[in-house]
């Protein structure tokens, strides 16, 4: 059944590749924040293992929320680490060592990745696509990055 929440097809669908995109994103990350919970080794390995877990409990949430999101705007969300790893704008990870610090820096790009291109969208949805309630989910969603990229950075020396 054809969407009609007052803003066009093109505008919708527009914002649906913004959003695939961010999901994607999401995705990745949400899969390297996994990978530092299980293989992160040292002296603080109890500690930084509950705090990626924590990251990646807020990133499961997150995009479960951008998905239905896609689906609430009237299109399709992607769904496959194929499509993920075709529209994602990050890596993966890159450092040989299995130590919190490494794993932190790595995350953190990540996470500051992510809010710049967001911040970059957010006109574009509002403003030339006319869609106030996926600019509004966006700022929240850097909101809460912003809150996780400061705690990663608080972990480093």
């Amino acid at each position: 059944m054809k969407t009609s929440i007052g803003i066009k097809e093109k505008d919708t669908q527009a914002v649906a590749a913004i959003l695939n995109k961010l999901l994607a994103d999401e995705h990745v990350l949400y899969v390297k924040t996994r990978n530092a919970h299980w293989n992160v080794e040292g002296s603080d390995f109890h500690a930084q293992h509950l705090f990626f877990e924590g990251i990646y409990d807020q990133l499961g949430e997150t995009i479960d929320e951008i998905a239905e999101r896609v689906r609430a705007i009237g299109h399709y969300a992607v769904g496959t680490m194929k499509e993920f790893l075709a529209l994602t704008q990050l890596s993966e990870m890159r450092h040989n060592k299995n130590d919190s610090q490494g794993y932190i820096k790595e995350l953190l790009t990540d996470f500051e990745s992510i809010i710049v291109s967001l911040r970059e969208q957010i006109d574009l949805v509002g403003d030339t696509h006319k869609d106030a309630g996926t600019e509004d989910f966006l700022v929240g969603i850097i909101e809460q990055h912003e809150k996780t990229a400061w705690m990663l950075r608080a972990h480093l020396r």
